[in-house]
């Protein structure tokens, strides 16, 4: 029989109470406590509704669910701290009409749906069955029934009641008792009682299932650690150790004592777990081993102290070298600076210069004036990219990179690290190493360089990486970039002698067992060695010829054939033959059609005759002497520019119908390219056609336009070099080039005569001898007999005011 009636509101976080139902709760918010105490002043009748969220502590009606039940407060007890708890038992449901009062306490308006007497039908019946056979199972698997309770429950004999109590013994969530609540039918409840046990029951043999898993795997986790524990006590009572233990320990051990970095450390001790789970002879074991040493065996925090002692660096290298003034500066720089800001990041130095000059020498002197270790790897042939950063850990036999094994070599992180011929490399499936090496020379990025091997950043930031080549145009753009590039120029004559009796005469004769006063070499003969039988830059080739002067000396001491005296040009020509190499010499008087030309070679610079000889025939032009590209444009170029100015020239406009022309270059069988022999080419064409004689004593180089401007060359240094060896007194350089005059030894500038030309009108002015002269040797230039160009608004034909004889200083 439904009644309506107002009762007192109790909200319920969290959980839900059925009819039939006796539990304890605790209450401390007022408005719940104000609800209670008005319950107790009446008929202790109150309503228990559950709200939908348990986090909200003041609910309002929106929050809670309609239906409740309707309870008696059995037992009130007040607890310290302003809290009560109470002891109530349900009666009935009830359905919220209309709340009341909601302010102080919830009071509402409630309809109550007491349980009716159901007529236990088939249907029901069977409902009922399979209900408690469900409920026996869940109470089987869950072990949260008691036995005294479900005899308890099988005892109950009305439906509704059934099912309630059934309800409040399952652990379930507040929405779904929450149906159970609401089915006021005894059939829907039933059914939906029935359907949350099956789920419950899915549930609980799903964790049966999984927990006799997690057992089984714990047990046998247990039983392998009790037969270890075992073994242990056994291999301790006998004094064996377990191998895998003890191999785990001294790892660890180490990794203790080698006070790597943080990251590194973690990885190590993730591969010793790795390793100690692994079977002795496994395989995969030994690769973890390896990896392991490579980890314990680098320098990740390892650093050597720099000598900062700027006299005593310089000595080194004044020692250990003669010339280079300028490598040796750069190094003076980076210890001063060193030595005022210690954490500034080390310079990427590549030293270029042709074979034998000392550019592998000069980094070990580097490292020795540093007082570092050094580590040499050389690039020469170098195709692999996995040469630089290594193999990853997959592949069989896999190692870390040159770079890795380098500094693991020099024991240190801030040693000098000579990569050299870095210009051999080349590239091919396997990767471009060039571009392996980017972020090894980059000083922003090779702070954190990372092998394929290690898989962990390496710091190289403090590494001193010298790079050696012998040209830089076979070298990467970006990686040439990274580098700072200092040239290395072929050795004058007077170095190469001073390097002989410095450096490569008392180590021959050393090694040779040759003692200072059996052999003793002066300047002239040690300059008649280097001139007569070496042609070369630097100076490998000239302490062959020292050693093989040594043996020959030395077997005829054995054979005491052999005074001890100054060597004599008789004893060096019969030890060592007649001389092989006969420079070229200026000429003993001018001719036409002849200039001597300055070229530039690997070996440093030499003096080229180009010879013109005209020949009646159309205009055409003929080159031989194995010109590249180049230089034949180069010949164009000037042949163009003679045709041009003809007339300036003294020659007739109409000479190119009847007239062909050769250009020839000696030597033949040498390939010969570059565009410096351009002004040398136009005045010998100027010379040939004109039939006017070109000054002996006279050399030049530079590039030529078709307008007549002479650009700027390289190899200053060495082709002034060979002009002085070849006995040229003047030289003419482009304008530009006047800088690189600094370069010069000083001996050489004082006894020649330079000048700087900017158009080809002063070359040929400087160069070609008038015709009343074309046969002798002039004491001075006067103006040419044919007009070749009007400066400065004289002209040509008159008298010049600049005439001057030929000086033997030299001309800026």
């Amino acid at each position: 029989m439904i009644k309506e009636r107002e009762l007192p509101l109790l909200p319920l976080r969290g959980i839900l109470v059925f009819p039939y139902m006796v539990i304890h709760l605790d209450v401390g918010r007022e408005r719940s406590m104000a609800a209670i105490e008005e319950a107790m002043l009446g008929d202790r009748i109150i309503l228990l509704a559950s709200q939908k969220e348990t986090e909200i502590d003041s609910p309002t009606r929106d929050d809670m669910y309609e239906m409740g039940t309707v309870a008696e407060i059995k037992q009130l007890l007040k607890l310290p701290g302003g809290t009560m708890r109470v002891l109530v038992e349900g009666i009935s449901r009830g359905r919220v009409l209309e709340f009341l009062e909601v302010d102080k306490l919830f009071r509402v308006r409630i309809e109550e749906l007491p349980e009716e007497k159901v007529v236990r039908t088939p249907e029901i019946e069977t409902l009922i069955r399979g209900m408690m056979h469900q409920f026996e199972e869940y109470a089987k698997l869950s072990k949260r029934v008691p036995v005294e309770t479900l005899g308890t429950v099988l005892a109950v004999e009305e439906p509704g009641q059934l099912a309630d109590i059934v309800a409040s013994h399952l652990s379930l969530k507040v929405p779904d008792k929450q149906t159970i609540l609401e089915a006021i039918t005894v059939n829907i409840r039933l059914e939906s009682l029935t359907e949350l046990i099956m789920r419950e029951i899915e549930i609980l043999e799903l964790e049966r299932r999984i927990g006799q898993r997690v057992r089984k795997q714990m047990d046998k986790a247990q039983k392998e650690y009790y037969l270890r524990e075992q073994m242990k006590a056994i291999q301790k009572e006998l004094g064996d150790k377990d191998e895998r233990q003890v191999e785990a320990d001294e790892y660890r051990e180490k990794v203790a004592k080698a006070k790597c970095p943080k990251e590194v450390e973690q990885k190590a001790l993730k591969e010793i777990e790795r390793l100690e789970k692994m079977p002795p002879s496994s395989a995969e074991g030994t690769v973890v081993r390896t990896y392991l040493d490579w980890i314990l065996v680098l320098p990740w925090t390892k650093v050597s102290k720099d000598k900062i002692d700027l006299a005593k660096a310089e000595a080194i290298l004044n020692e250990d070298h003669y010339g280079l003034e300028k490598i040796k500066e750069r190094i003076l720089e980076f210890l001063a600076i060193r030595k005022l800001t210690p954490k500034m990041k080390s310079p990427i130095l590549c030293l270029v210069g042709p074979p034998g000059v000392g550019k592998t020498s000069l980094a070990k002197s580097i490292s020795r004036a540093l007082d570092r270790k050094f580590v040499r790897m050389s690039l020469g042939g170098l195709r692999d990219e996995a040469e630089i950063r290594g193999h990853r850990r997959t592949y069989i036999g896999a190692l870390p990179g040159r770079i890795i094994q380098g500094i693991r070599t020099a024991g240190t992180r801030n040693s000098v690290f000579l990569l050299d011929e870095i210009d051999k490399m080349t590239s091919d499936f396997r990767g471009d190493p060039a571009s392996a090496l980017l972020e090894v020379l980059d000083p922003e990025q090779n702070s954190t360089f990372t092998d394929h091997y290690l898989e962990l950043p390496f710091d190289l930031s403090q590494t001193l990486f010298v790079l050696t080549a012998n040209s830089l145009h076979t070298i990467p753009r970006p990686l040439l970039d990274r580098m700072e590039v200092i040239t290395l120029s072929g050795y004058t004559e007077d170095e190469k002698v001073n390097i002989a009796k410095r450096y490569l005469v008392p180590k021959q004769m050393e090694a040779h067992g040759l003692k200072k006063e059996v052999l003793t070499l002066d300047d002239e003969i040690m300059l008649k060695l280097v001139q007569g039988y070496t042609r070369e830059s630097g100076v490998r080739n000239l302490e062959r010829q020292v050693a093989n002067l040594c043996r020959k000396i030395a077997i005829r001491w054995v054979k005491k054939e052999w005074e001890p005296h100054t060597l004599t040009v008789e004893d060096l020509e019969s030890a060592l033959g007649a001389p092989r190499y006969h420079f070229q010499v200026a000429a003993k008087a001018p001719e036409i059609g002849a200039v001597t030309g300055l070229a530039f070679t690997e070996v440093g610079g030499v003096v080229l005759t180009v010879e013109v000889t005209p020949l009646p025939g159309k205009g055409r032009l003929t080159l031989t002497g194995q010109l590249g590209d180049v230089m034949k444009e180069s010949a164009q170029a000037a042949w163009t520019f003679v045709r041009a100015h003809a007339l300036q020239l003294g020659i007739e406009e109409d000479f190119y119908d009847r007239t062909d022309l050769h250009i020839h270059v000696p030597e033949g069988a040498t390939p010969k390219d570059g565009p410096s022999a351009g002004v040398t080419m136009a005045t010998a064409m100027a010379s040939a056609i004109a039939q006017r004689s070109v000054r002996s004593d006279l050399a030049m180089t530079g590039e030529i336009t078709l307008r007549g401007n002479v650009l700027p060359i390289g190899g200053v240094k060495e082709k002034v070099l060979a002009a002085h060896r070849a006995g040229i007194k003047v030289v003419l350089l482009p304008e530009e080039n006047r800088k690189d005059l600094e370069d010069v030894p000083e001996n050489v500038r004082k006894v020649m005569e330079f000048h700087f030309v900017s158009r080809i009108e002063e070359v040929l002015n400087l160069a070609l001898l008038p015709l009343a002269h074309s046969d002798e040797v002039p004491g001075t230039i006067p103006v040419p007999a044919h007009p070749i160009y009007t400066q400065g608004g004289i002209p040509a034909s008159e008298p010049r005011p600049e005439e001057r004889p030929v000086s033997k200083g030299t001309s800026f």
